[in-house]
């Protein structure tokens, strides 16, 4: 039997733990920090560490003897936390701090895929505020200002406008994003559709995961500011089996045989970002080195493979030998929930009601900015719930999953009510 401890406190960590609890083989889940939902599972618990406490974490795991630890969010693998964990002896999945450059800094995966020869928009990098304007006078708009580091998924800003770019690129410089703006990344602008490719990896073998799509902006119709995430769906038609042959073999092959010819062992999750461009080609907008979220949450639930067993494959570089991935019939599709405010500010500490009678739906509520204080879980983060659910077809998942949204209350709560609007149109 298996024991897991899970990194994270966000709803791809509750959709991981929920995965993991499917597998016949687990015995047990602990999740640190978890959240509200985490400490509701049966057969799971939170663990009162902080994601920076890699000595603990290490300690836990081995006076417990733990068999595998799942890293969910980004900062702490930038920070080597896979690198000290396996020190101390333990597996993990989730790759080292040299293979999470390919997140953790636009520009070392903007030259990576370069040598790589993999598609992606052209872009150039800036150190100072006055170049990256000219560059913006010079290039015209629209174009993309990125944030060279770790911004939550918020450091990234499509500029219609050459005055939106400028106002960015001062931001970035002017410290909104802290040491992550310290660079900036310019970078063409793509049209076409987007589609996110979460893929498995032992750093010899990548197999792809179903293809999902994200709704990136806060606002309906994809307006308004970028988000963490607004809601998803999986499989997306975009991405066909003839395109997924083309994104094996252009990108996400090439990406870990360059990783490896760097002498990176990269084992874990590559995420792909990728436009499809309306020639019907894949390019690359970002790699991720973790699971994407709310984009798990969509392609987890579909997965019969049993998830220990496909992230121990990956630890123990057995993957080319492992079964074909086997996934159920259908599709799923996930609606965040949110604080009033978000992205922006937000108050935290709402009680939530309507949980029960949400699941009663047959839906799933993964929490992501969630606490539980006695029997009550309370608001804790900007996207509070991500509502799940599973229909014969992508039109039938999205309508399952707003009527438990509809069943759910807290204070300020916000949601799109377009998700999935480009398969449904």
């Amino acid at each position: 039997m298996v024991k897991v401890l899970v990194v994270g406190n966000g709803g791809r960590e509750h959709a991981i733990a929920t995965s993991l609890l499917q597998s016949p083989s687990v015995q047990e889940v602990v999740c640190v920090p978890g959240n509200g939902g985490t400490a509701t599972l049966p057969r799971c618990r939170n663990l009162g560490l902080s994601v920076k406490d890699f000595e603990g974490i290490a300690r836990f795991s081995l006076v417990n003897n733990f068999s595998l630890i799942a890293v969910g969010p980004e900062v702490p693998l930038a920070n080597g936390i896979a690198d000290y964990l396996k020190e101390q002896g333990l597996q993990v999945f989730g790759p080292t701090q040299a293979g999470a450059q390919i997140e953790a800094s636009k520009a070392w995966a903007k030259d990576l895929m370069k040598a790589a020869g993999i598609p992606t928009a052209n872009a150039a990098v800036f150190s100072d505020a006055t170049a990256a304007i000219a560059q913006v006078r010079k290039q015209g708009a629209p174009i993309v200002v990125k944030a060279d580091g770790l911004a939550a998924g918020k450091g990234v800003t499509v500029a219609m406008t050459e005055t939106e770019a400028i106002a960015a690129i001062e931001a970035a410089f002017g410290g909104q994003f802290g040491e992550a703006g310290s660079r900036v990344v310019l970078e063409e602008y793509l049209t076409g559709e987007e589609a996110s490719v979460l893929a498995v990896t032992d750093g010899l073998t990548i197999r792809p995961l179903l293809p999902a799509q994200d709704h990136k902006r806060i606002g309906e119709g994809d307006t308004g500011e970028n988000t963490g995430g607004m809601g998803a769906y999986a499989p997306a038609p975009v991405v066909t089996p003839e395109l997924m042959t083309r994104i094996q073999t252009e990108i996400l092959e090439p990406a870990i045989a360059t990783l490896r010819d760097r002498g990176i062992d990269y084992r874990g999750v590559l995420y792909a970002g990728l436009m499809i461009t309306p020639q019907g080609d894949p390019k690359v907008i970002e790699f991720n080195c973790r699971f994407g979220d709310p984009e798990t949450q969509v392609v987890l639930p579909l997965l019969e493979t049993p998830l220990d067993q496909l992230m121990l494959a990956c630890t123990q570089q057995t993957l080319a030998d492992f079964p074909p991935l086997q996934w159920k019939p259908g599709a799923a599709a996930c609606v965040v929930l949110a604080a009033g405010g978000y992205p922006g500010s937000y108050e935290k500490g709402k009680p939530i009601s309507g949980l029960a009678q949400a699941a009663d739906t047959g839906a799933m509520v993964f929490h992501a900015g969630t606490r539980l204080i006695g029997d009550t879980i309370l608001t804790d983060g900007g996207r509070v719930l991500g509502i799940t659910a599973l229909g014969e077809t992508v039109r039938e998942a999205i309508a399952l999953a707003y009527e438990a949204v509809d069943c759910i209350q807290f204070e300020g709560a916000y949601c799109r009510r377009d998700i999935g609007h480009r398969v449904l149109t």
